[in-house]
């Protein structure tokens, strides 16, 4: 069962180069400089994609958290006037927009609310990511569905049933699944990884892939393995940084080798046809003591 759908210019699926993101976030602080850095180390890594996040703060923002006061590197201030400050508007995202056409990467964001949904579709992304905290939202999800772009739901926190009912409001929408784990930084005894095949086997039309949130490159690579199709990991200039997601980002340097390392570990996937490579024959007939029709007719 074909299993792929087309973001942008790209195919993703089976049998398709791994769509790799580069979750921005908000580790950018509300500094458009830092995201266009971000977005330059994105290209230099060789990201397909980077990500963003859009609130409209007076919906995103629960009453009882509004005005509770903390520290910021912009001094102390209300939860509400720190989620203004972090927060790109239309102005911001244009440039945004103008600059990864520019550099030629694709560009994307979550809408945590309908009207950050409609602020977003000016840009005609080539998708939507529906974030773990999402997942229930039934508005969004059929907001998305009302525009049809390509989405990509990510299942961290969620039951299976809950991932089904979201699907279900999903219906006839390009989507692809992110098993993920909504812990930051996570533990390797919580990423849970075969859940990327138990989500493929219950879901064979759509791509799966995997959101990482721990330390290190590994285990995300080992995500490949198992079949992810898409990979997203969050990438910081520093993991010092003042923001939440910092710690569990990757560096540009660190983004570096895991594209370097997932395309090495697609490549060596192979197909899974045993063959008798050109480059063995040397070997089989200075060492095989009894040669085969077979072995040796073998392509």
């Amino acid at each position: 069962m074909e299993n792929a759908i087309i973001i942008g210019d790209r195919v993703v699926g089976d049998g398709h180069p791994t769509y790799i993101i580069a979750e921005i976030g908000i580790n950018h602080n509300g500094d458009l400089n830092i995201a266009k850095r971000l977005i330059d180390a994105a290209v230099l890594a060789g990201c397909d994609a980077v990500k963003f996040q859009k609130r409209t703060p007076e919906l995103a923002v629960p009453p009882e958290q509004r005005n509770v006061m903390r520290e910021t590197p912009w001094g102390v201030m209300s939860y509400m006037d720190y989620r203004y400050r972090v927060e790109f508007e239309h102005e911001q995202y244009a440039e945004i927009d103008s600059y990864c056409h520019d550099r030629k990467i694709h560009w994307f964001a979550s809408p945590w609310d309908e009207p950050a949904v409609d602020d977003l579709e000016a840009f005609k992304p080539v998708c939507y990511k529906v974030a773990s905290a999402s997942l229930t939202d039934d508005g969004l999800l059929r907001r998305l569905r009302e525009i049809g772009r390509p989405v990509i739901l990510s299942t961290g926190m969620s039951t299976m049933e809950q991932i089904a009912h979201a699907i279900s409001q999903l219906q006839d929408v390009p989507l692809a699944l992110m098993h993920t784990t909504s812990n930051y930084p996570c533990p390797p005894q919580e990423l849970n990884l075969r859940m990327i095949e138990t989500l493929r086997a219950q879901y064979p039309a759509n791509p799966i892939g995997y959101s990482g949130h721990e330390t290190g490159l590994q285990t995300t690579c080992a995500a490949v393995v198992l079949g992810a199709r898409l990979v997203e990991r969050h990438i910081t200039l520093d993991r010092t940084m003042w923001g939440s997601d910092q710690a569990a980002s990757v560096e540009p340097h660190g983004f570096s080798r895991l594209v370097r390392d997932i395309r090495v570990i697609e490549t060596a996937l192979g197909d899974g046809v045993k063959r008798v490579y050109d480059s063995e024959r040397a070997a089989m007939k200075k060492l095989r003591r009894v040669q085969t029709d077979t072995s040796i007719q073998q392509n």
